[in-house]
């Protein structure tokens, strides 16, 4: 069994935003690895905060503040899972870590491009580009060029979510959620967000005192 004939009996709605053609910069964690008070806490500061953006009539006075609002939300999560003190380090098992890459690379050329990942202890990093699908025609005569579709995100985690979870636990001869239900999630505005974003994926054991360099970190892959 590969990670497309995966088919995940749940379906969970996600709001995320996925440009057509965009590249994407993903972190999945473990679940328990970050503290439910601290969950339930930053969400009733981010209700808070979003209801503070709708004063705002500057459109992209709006946006901006909302990116921000996503990026403090993403290194206060980050701050828990780099440190790796708490919850399951799963990923900490070779056989694990290594199921959770083969499924990404098979993936690769198949479901979307991918640019880099890192697999950490707790949580894994990846940027990647979802590739176009062909959505069957729904009007006769209607121009194909008009039914091009981009793989969800959403449909992507599903799927490599539940085909590495099942495959992991009986590895590690457990049972139950392995991987916490939401992710983060951020497309990639330009190329030099894309590099820093790139440079931040790879050195995540470096800076976790792992390696000297990200080379040397057997969980790591970067396209070129």
């Amino acid at each position: 069994m590969n990670p497309l004939d995966y088919r995940p009996s749940y379906r969970r709605r996600l709001p995320h935003l996925q440009p057509p053609a965009a590249t994407l910069f993903v972190t999945f964690r473990l679940a328990g690895s970050i503290p439910k008070s601290f969950l339930k806490k930053w969400a009733a500061e981010k209700v808070r905060l979003q209801k503070s953006l709708e004063s705002i009539a500057d459109t992209r006075v709006r946006i901006e503040r909302k990116l921000n609002l996503q990026r403090d939300l993403f290194r206060k999560n980050e701050l828990f899972l780099d440190k790796a003190s708490y919850g399951p380090l799963w990923l900490q098992n070779e056989s694990a870590a290594r199921i959770v890459m083969d499924a990404m690379r098979f993936m690769d050329g198949k479901v979307f491009t991918l640019d880099a990942f890192c697999v950490m202890a707790n949580h894994v990093h990846a940027v990647f580009a979802p590739l176009e699908v062909k959505k069957a025609l729904e009007v006769e005569n209607r121009n194909p060029e008009d039914c091009a579709a981009y793989h969800s995100l959403a449909s992507i985690m599903h799927t490599l979510k539940g085909f590495t979870s099942n495959k992991v636990n009986k590895v590690l001869g457990r049972s139950g959620q392995f991987w916490a239900r939401e992710t983060f999630d951020h497309y990639v505005r330009d190329e030099q967000e894309w590099s820093r974003i790139i440079t931040y994926v790879l050195n995540n054991p470096v800076k976790a005192g792992l390696v000297k360099q990200w080379s040397d970190w057997p969980y790591s892959y970067c396209r070129s």
